[in-house]
Order: structure tokens, then C-alpha cells, then sequence
């Protein structure tokens, strides 16, 4: 049996009378800019993140920018990032010409490590950046703590964590705001590129609007130097579909979840996902830790079961970033470290437990 890492197509089998429905109502309606059903899918996932705004823009690394723009962030300002995290963190730093300034994580949870942060705020942070890696929410309390007294603006970098809770609390509202992405891949895909900011800040808000659509609140009217950031109106309707699923998807990958949790737990040298009890992680990916990841990545090749690296370099460690933080490799190195140990096994709504079994299966032989 072959196991794909992710199979993206089955979630259109499913829904696919509502999804194809979706599309026709779209085509019929001769909106396809803005609209209706972009109006009502920013109205639904505000709700659904307990926040009072949602915006949606043309990707979760515009979502990411954007805020910064909001918040007036730019050159001669730091922002603090994690050191293990896909680059699009690091990326939304540099767009507005700010400077990133990585803190490393907790090896247990990925996530940044709340007590290393302190020693990385100076006179210029203006932010941070928390991302929700793998879809386990980072720990917001310690955060808020450290940046509320000193005015540091805090930023979620929710695109892996649609649906994730905090202390009884929905990712995406507890921070000034929230940057969301709806690559296929995620927990909450779309069918093509796509973001959104979602925030309780009503001037925030109407920026991030005016900055996605040329600086204008009116036709021909730019009171900013904006840009061309829009969700579509075809994927807001497809991405209504599937936000009346997603809490019953993201409950099949807690138990596929779990399932692997109880049956890879000691084997070999694996280190397995942290669940705390602080935060409810909807699994948009399960990572391991084993210091035969590349063995262990090609002996389940040749079984047929297809796993990911996420994410194989650290964000100081690619070409965008290895001259500027050169001097700071040393102490950046747990992050390349970690980098060369995790594996993500596969993990999906649609992975059956007939697959999921083949993977344990293999890990445990590889392991024994």
C-alpha cells in the first residue's frame, strides 16, 4: 500500500456536490472581485475566531506583511521571530524593511522558547512574531506577559493553526492580530493561494484593506502606496464549504494523533510531539525527532509511504539570510540542529487508519 504524505484531492471528493455548487454560484454571479461571498467568508471565520475582523488578502505571507505595514513598522525597527519556522515569518519581516531577530525554540514543542525571549528585546522591537508551528499554539500568556508592558505589538502567525485553541480561546484573537494562509495544504484550504489578517483592531483592519487593494478605500481614490493582495471571490465561497468542516477534520487528525502517540512511543530514538494541556494543537502536521531522519526517510520510501521535512534549513540558514546572521550561526546552531532531525510522518483528514497502521508499521520495523 502506498501512503501519500497528504492526499488534497480527497477533501474535494467528499464535498465535492457543495464545493462544485460553490464554483457555479460564483461563475453565474458575475462577481469575481470582492463581492458577497468574500464579504461573508471574512464575516464567518472572524466568528469563528472569536475576533471582530477578518480581511482577506492574496496570501498568508501578504497577511503577515500587511500587519507590519498597519502597525507602521519598517526600516531601523526589529521584530522578533522564531529561529525554527518557515521563512515566510522571517520573509514578512523583510518585506517592510524591518530587521528579524530569532529566538530559539523549545526542542519539545518547536515553538519559540518563551524564556529566551526576553534577552532579544531591545529599545527597537516593535514586535513579535508567535507562530503556531505544526498547528500547536504557542504559549501566549508568558508572550503577552513580556510585550504587553513595553507597547510590543503581538503578532500570530496562525497559517498552520486554523482552528487551534489556547486556554479555551480560538488562535487568530488573542494577539493584536493574526496572519492566516489558505494554501491547499492547509487545515483550511483553498484551491489556489490565499490569506487573510483576522484582528479585534477596527483601524488595522481598514488599513490591511486599503494596503491589498492599491491603498484605496475609494475607486481611484489611493491614500496609501498599497498593493494588489486580494482573496478571490471564487475561493472565499469554496473556503465557506469547508469551514463547516473543518472542527470535524481537525477532530480526525487528534485521533490519528493520538493513535500515533500510543503506538511509536519508545521506539528507537524518536522523540514524539509535546501535547500540553494549555493548548488544543489541531495536527496541521505531526513531526518527529530522530537523529536517523535520513535513514529512516529513505527506508520509508522504499515502502511506499511519502513523508516531508519541515523545514529542512533554518530561516539563518538560507541563502536569503546567511550573510547577514553569519556572525550569530554559532548560536543559532540548535535550530539547525533541529532542522536535521525532524521528519513529518504522514497526517491528514483523509488518511485512513489502514494507512496510517502501514506507517506505524514501518517506523516500528525501522526502529526495532
Amino acid at each position: 500500500m502506498n501512503v501519500p504524505f497528504l492526499d488534497v484531492h480527497a477533501g474535494y471528493d467528499e464535498l465535492r456536490s457543495e464545493l462544485d455548487a460553490a464554483c457555479l454560484k460564483i461563475l453565474e454571479s458575475g462577481w469575481y472581485i470582492g463581492g458577497p461571498e468574500v464579504l461573508a467568508f471574512e464575516q464567518e471565520f472572524a466568528a469563528y475566531c472569536d475576533a471582530d475582523y477578518c480581511v482577506g488578502v492574496g496570501n498568508g505571507l501578504d497577511a503577515l506583511s500587511f500587519i507590519l505595514r498597519g502597525y507602521g513598522i519598517g526600516a531601523g525597527d526589529e521584530v522578533i521571530v522564531p529561529a525554527h519556522t518557515f521563512i515566510a515569518t522571517w520573509l514578512a519581516v523583510s518585506a517592510v524593511g524591518a530587521v528579524p531577530v530569532p529566538v530559539l525554540m523549545d526542542p519539545q514543542t518547536c515553538n519559540i522558547d518563551t524564556d529566551k525571549v526576553e534577552a532579544a528585546i531591545t529599545p527597537k522591537t516593535r514586535a513579535l512574531i508567535a507562530v503556531h508551528l505544526y498547528g500547536c499554539p504557542a504559549d501566549m500568556d508568558a508572550l503577552e506577559a513580556l510585550v504587553r508592558p513595553r507597547g510590543i505589538k503581538l503578532i500570530e502567525d496562525a497559517a498552520q493553526a486554523h482552528g487551534a485553541i489556547y486556554k479555551g480561546r480560538r488562535v487568530g484573537g488573542i494577539g493584536d492580530a493574526a496572519g492566516f494562509s489558505f494554501y491547499p495544504g492547509k487545515n483550511l484550504g483553498g484551491f489556489g493561494d490565499g490569506g487573510a489578517v483576522v484582528t479585534n483592531d477596527d483601524t488595522l483592519a481598514e488599513t490591511v484593506r486599503m494596503l491589498g487593494n492599491y491603498g484605496s478605500r475609494k475607486k481611484y481614490e489611493h491614500d496609501l502606496a498599497g498593493g494588489n493582495s486580494r482573496l478571490d471571490p471564487m475561493q472565499a465561497a469554496l473556503l465557506r464549504v469547508k469551514l463547516r468542516y473543518l472542527d470535524q477534520w481537525n477532530a480526525k487528525r487528534s485521533l490519528l494523533a493520538n493513535r500515533y502517540i500510543e503506538q511509536l512511543s519508545g521506539v528507537g530514538d524518536i522523540t514524539l510531539p509535546l501535547i500540553t494541556q494549555a493548548a488544543q494543537t489541531v495536527w496541521h502536521l505531526f513531526v518527529i525527532q530522530t537523529c536517523r531522519r535520513n535513514e529512516l526517510q529513505r527506508f520509508l520510501e522504499a515502502a511506499g509511504v511519502q513523508t516531508l521535512i519541515h523545514y529542512p534549513f533554518a530561516p539563518h540558514r538560507t541563502g536569503a539570510y546567511a550573510n547577514d546572521f553569519s556572525e550569530q550561526a554559532a548560536q543559532l546552531q540548535a535550530a539547525q540542529d533541529l532542522a536535521d532531525r525532524v521528519l513529518s510522518l504522514p497526517m491528514g483528514p483523509h488518511l485512513s487508519y489502514d494507512q496510517q497502521d502501514v506507517v506505524i508499521r514501518e517506523v516500528r520495523r525501522f526502529g526495532a
